[in-house]
Order: structure tokens, then sequence, then C-alpha cells
């Protein structure tokens, strides 16, 4: 390669190992200095930097079993030719550079071997040098073959350490366009790294490779063949900096970055092309972005929903899965539910979910589902989903063995079932025997659905007849021993209506040996979200004689006596419900005055919440059958709270706030004739 002068003369080696035709600086400084700051791949910054991303710097897993693999097999004559040839790079004159360059090319570098024998004689320490040269062709060489190379993950974390993220962000603002076309695909692959993703940001990175999207509609929408050779560029230019984004958008910084530098209605326009090559890696951009909020919203507002419905008919599999992945994390907002809806988009999800020909596609066959599941929390897409008998496709999905798509496919199931028709259709279609062996699985996440699903089922009277043949309620109670707090919670959840609905609940629930100790155990939970759900199982649970006596034995007072300052409506209004429960047994309601909870109690009135105020109501109606705890609620000034609340259009509001205030007043009466007796 030639000097900076441009000299063909032998070229002394710089101090990274390349011709001296590159700007030679040690390794080390290239790898700490070349950008603003000096330390950014101290341990510090890359600690600093641990929750950017969903994903780590490299899997040692697969690494260790890459140089594992290459111990083991027999070195080719390409091994050592390959060798050669970056002696040549290093040695040579600058026209020795370039055909070693070229002769380079004619390997097949996306192979282990090749790109071990590149690795193994210092070759990357040139390739990155040689990105610095003056020569066009040598760069343009370089590039190519690191771009290729770079697929491997231990050849990308040597870019990072040598450097190589300053020299390919620079390169991107070079004029000509097959330089930035191969710095950005070498960047594409660079940037599965963590700390990569964090260099191109802090080198400015970002909005240059925006910039790169930034085509005319017209080659967008035309084919290739007729575009003219600039249009060519810029769409291969488009292509290459849609990918390099793609991986880019691992990281959160990163995508607020990407937003602020306009990438949101480029998007939108590039998703109208007909070049499936870019469509999909602006589509894997766009659905890695729809984790966040200022996403969500901007995919609905430029209209991008329509654009994303057409392309899951598309025949590109790999297309229709980051289609339906954007709209699994868009669906969480109502607007999208309903565009997906109006665009036509439940048809094609269902049409893939039923596709049996992908049920080994499990990402797509996930993504899919993930999107229906999504989709059906709008009534008016569980009417459509109805009409395309989406039920019989989710129930023939419970027997896949991905934990994924059985979360998301029960997920659909239980918002399905909140309506009586799709009750009745899983019990007729084999879905319950299905649903309940699912109890027995590890996930949580699928687990916390299941209970979900079960807890609108039992509501039905002959699918809960069903599971108490199926012993649901063992498993579903045996849940409340997970050692995650959503399944313990919805767990409980489930086990209300479960308990409301069977034959002889309190018989079925004494038969479960420790089942009222583990229940009470629970309300020890620092958890809210687990002591909501816990209350109101108690709540029902209480309602048979024995079970409370039970319940009692087991201190169940004290331990929702210790609950009764809290400030949250759901705690409140379950506790409201499981001290109404409890209260009315032996010494139960004296008990909970001595412990002081009828005044904090009282407090729940001030809350906006109607089923707070209901529950609370029945409580202090619980309550006031002693007579002591009548006056500390006079004196906590409740009655001009049941006054208001016995107005009220709710009748078991209206009947606990006048038995409430009947009690107060029989006892103020008490006291009058008392005192006129004493007279």
């Amino acid at each position: 390669m030639a000097s900076r002068g441009g000299s063909k003369s032998a070229a002394k080696p710089s101090k990274r190992g390349g011709a001296s035709g590159s700007k030679g600086l040690p390794r080390k400084s290239i790898a700490a200095g070349a950008c603003p700051s000096k330390a950014l791949t101290s341990k510090k910054n890359v600690e600093s930097d641990s929750d950017e991303s969903t994903d780590v710097m490299s899997s040692s897993e697969d690494e260790d079993r890459w140089k594992e693999g290459t111990k083991h097999t027999e070195v080719s004559a390409d091994y050592w030719t390959i060798q050669k040839l970056v002696k040549y790079m290093k040695a040579g004159n600058q026209t020795a550079t370039i055909v070693a360059l070229c002769c380079l090319k004619e390997y097949d570098l996306t192979t282990q071997m090749n790109q071990l024998a590149i690795q193994d004689i210092g070759g990357l320490e040139v390739l990155v040098n040689l990105l610095e040269s003056n020569d066009f062709k040598c760069r343009l060489g370089a590039l190519s073959v690191l771009s290729e190379i770079s697929l491997n993950m231990d050849i990308r974390k040597t870019i990072v350490d040598l450097g190589g993220i300053p020299l390919l962000v620079k390169i991107l603002s070079e004029p000509a366009g097959n330089l930035k076309v191969m710095a950005a695909e070498t960047l594409a692959n660079v940037a599965k790294v963590r700390l990569a993703r964090k260099l191109v940001r802090r080198c400015g990175g970002i909005p240059r490779l925006v910039d790169l999207l930034d085509i005319s509609l017209h080659a967008l929408q035309t084919s290739r063949d007729e575009l003219a050779i600039e249009e060519k560029e810029l769409l291969d230019m488009a292509k290459a900096g849609a990918r390099a984004l793609w991986s880019l958008s691992e990281s959160r910084h990163n995508k607020e970055l990407m937003r602020k530098s306009g990438i949101v209605p480029l998007m939108g326009r590039l998703l109208k092309s007909v070049h499936i090559e870019l469509v999909v890696p602006i589509m894997g951009t766009i659905q890695q972005c729809a984790s966040q909020s200022s996403y969500q919203l901007a995919i609905t507002t430029e209209n991008m929903i329509l654009d994303i419905v057409t392309h899951l008919t598309s025949d590109n599999l790999d297309l229709k899965m980051q289609c339906s992945s954007a709209i699994f994390k868009c669906a969480s907002d109502k607007t999208a539910r309903d565009l997906v809806r109006e665009a036509g988009g439940l048809d094609p999800l269902v049409q893939i979910a039923k596709d049996k020909s992908i049920r080994d596609n499990k990402p797509l066959l996930a993504a899919a589902t993930g999107a229906l599941w999504q989709c059906a929390y709008s009534e008016a897409n569980i009417k459509k989903l109805d009409q395309l008998k989406a039920i019989h496709v989710f129930v023939s999905l419970l027997n896949d063995e991905n934990d994924d798509v059985l979360t998301n496919v029960v997920g659909a199931i239980a918002e399905c079932v909140k309506f009586q028709n799709n009750r009745e259709n899983i019990r007729t279609t084999g879905g319950l025997p299905l649903l309940v062996s699912l109890l027995n699985g590890t996930h949580p996440p699928m687990l916390e659905n299941v209970a979900k699903a079960l807890k609108e089922c039992a509501i039905d009277p002959e699918s809960m007849t069903m599971l108490e043949e199926l012993d649901a309620i063992r498993l579903i109670w045996s849940l409340l021993k997970n050692p995650h707090k959503r399944v313990q919670a919805y767990a409980a959840w489930a086990l209300c209506p479960c308990i409301e609905h069977a034959k002889d609940s309190g018989e079925l629930v004494r038969s479960f040996v420790g089942a009222l100790e583990l229940v009470v155990d629970l309300l020890k939970s620092r958890d809210t979200f687990v002591l909501s759900a816990i209350c109101a199982a108690l709540a029902t649970i209480a309602k048979d004689k024995e079970n409370l006596a039970v319940l009692s034995d087991h201190k169940v007072i004290s331990m929702l006596a210790n609950l009764v300052h809290t400030t949250d409506d759901m705690l409140r209004e379950n506790l409201a419900a499981a001290i109404a429960s409890c209260a009315p047994y032996g010494n139960n309601t004296q008990e909970l005055g001595r412990l002081k909870t009828v005044t904090p109690i009282v407090g729940y009135m001030v809350s906006t919440n109607p089923r707070v105020h209901r529950t609370t109501a029945l409580a202090l109606w619980r309550l006031s059958e002693d007579p002591q705890n009548c006056i500390t609620m006079h004196q906590s000034g409740v009655v001009p709270f049941l006054l208001e609340t016995v107005g009220s259009k709710d009748k078991e509001l209206q009947e606990a706030s006048a038995n409430c205030l009947r009690n107060i007043r029989a006892l103020a009466l008490r006291a009058e004739e008392y005192q006129l007796q004493q007279g």
C-alpha cells in the first residue's frame, strides 16, 4: 500500500501492523482515544451502560464452542494461502496491498477457518489500519473484507478493541457511496456487540446512518432494474443504513437518539418500498423501537399500521415475523389495536397462527400469537376473532412445546373467555383439559395467563364442574407456592370464582392440607399486588363458617390489621372485603377494634374509587356490630360519608351504608335512654 505521499516503494509496517499508507496509531490509543471520551472502553463505562440492551456483548458459550471446533479441524491449504496474502498486505507496496485484497475476496470469508486464518496472523489490525489509508481502493478493499468476516462474533469484538468503530463512523461522511455502503454493512455486524453500539452513538454515527435512509419515494416504488445508477447507489446505502440501525436499536439510548435524528418519518416512507431487502431491516428497526411509548405513538400518527398490515401477507417469513412483532408491541395501545382491525390485520394474523407449515418457525408463531393476544384486549377485536373462529386455532396451539407461543396463546384465550360464548367454545373444543395440564408447567408468564383464563372459565357453571373433575383447583392452589409474585397473585385471583362456584367449596378448601395456612402466610408478602389478590381470596374463603374458624385460629385478624394503613386503592378494596368477611366470627369484631383498625378504614371513604366505597361500607357495617367500634366511627367522622353513600345507585353500597348508620343510631338512642334513666 502506498504511503501518504502515494509512493509505490515498499512501506514500513505501522504501529498497528499495517502498511504505512494508513495513519498508524498504537492499538491502545485508537481504542481509547478515537472518540471524545478516553474512558469509553473502561470497565466503569461498560457497566454504566449495562442496561442499554437486552443482549450481552457476546455469548461466551458460543465463543468457546467455536474455538473448540477450530482446534480439532484440519487446517486447509486455503488457510496458509490467506495468511500469505495478509503478509503481502503487511509488507507490500500499494499495488501489492490492493492485489492481496482482491485475492482475499476470491475466498469464502464467511467460513470460520478462513476467518481464523486472517485473525491468527494479525490481519484484523492490518484491515482496520487500512481504513485510514489515503488510497480509495485500499479502503474499499479492506471494508469489503471486514463486512464479511465481521459476521463472526469474536472478530466483531476484536474490531471494537482495535478502535475500528470511530474509523467506520468517519467513513459514513465520505462522498463515495460504495464506501458508505461497506462501512454501514460492517457496522451492522459489529453493532451486535453492546460496547460497539455505545461507541457508535458517542462518535456521532447514528445521525449519519439516519441520513442514509433519506431516499425518494420514486426510487422506493420502482423496480431496481428500472432505476438509474445513482438511484441504485442510494438504495444500497439505505439498505445498509437500515441494517446498521436495526442492530443499533438494541440500545434504548440509541432508540431515543434515532428518534431525535428524524428517523420516524423516514421509516414511514421506507415501509412503502417495493424492495423487500430494504423493508425487512427497516421493519426490524421498527419492531425494536416499538417497545417505547414514543415510537408507539409515532407509528400510529404516521399511519404506519396500514403498511405493516400490508406486509403481513408477504411471502418473506422474516418480514412477516417483524411485522407481527411490531403489532405485538404496539397493540398495547387501544388506538393501535383498532387500527389493526380496521386495516384488516386480524385475518392474516389468524392465518399465520393457523398455517401448519410454519409451526416449526417459533419466532414467527410467537410474534403472530402475541399480536393476537394484544389485539384481543379490545371487545370489537374479539368479535372479529369470533368470526374468524380464532378460538379453534388457539386450542390447536395449546399442544405446542414453545413457552413463548403458549404464553401468547393462553393470553389471547384469557381475553376471549371473558365472553360467555367463548367460555362455551373452550369447553366444547376440548380446551379446558389442555389449559389445566399447563398448570404443571414452569414458565411464569404462561402460568400467569393460565390462571387468568381459568379465572374467567370458572364463572361458567358447566366449565366449573369440569374444572373440579380435572382437579384444577388443587393445581391452582399449588401456584401460591410459586416463587414468582405475579404467579402467586393471579393464582389467588383465580381461586376466587373457583371457590365461589364450587359445589361444596368449604369442604373442598379444607380437603387441601395446609391450604388455609398457606393463604394466611402470604399476608406477610411485601408485594401490594399479591396482598390484594390474597385478601380477595380470603374474602371468598371466609364466607364458609368452618373455614373462617380455621383462619381465625391462624391469626388472620392480626395479619389483616397490620395492612390497614395502606394507601393503595386496590389493596384497600380487597382488604376491606376480607375484613367484612372475617369480622362476623367469635370476638373478631372486638379484636379488630382493639387493634385500632376502625379509624384507618373510615379513611378509605375519601377514595374516589366507588369499589373501595362498597367494600369499605361492608367492613364498617360488620365492625359497627360492636358498640365501641360505633363510638370510634362516629368520632372519626364516618356519618357524613355514609349519608352520602346511602344515596348511591349501587344497591350493595346503599344497604351496607344504611345498616352501619342504623347501628350507630341505635347505640346513640341507647345512650340517650341511659342518660334519661340516670337523670
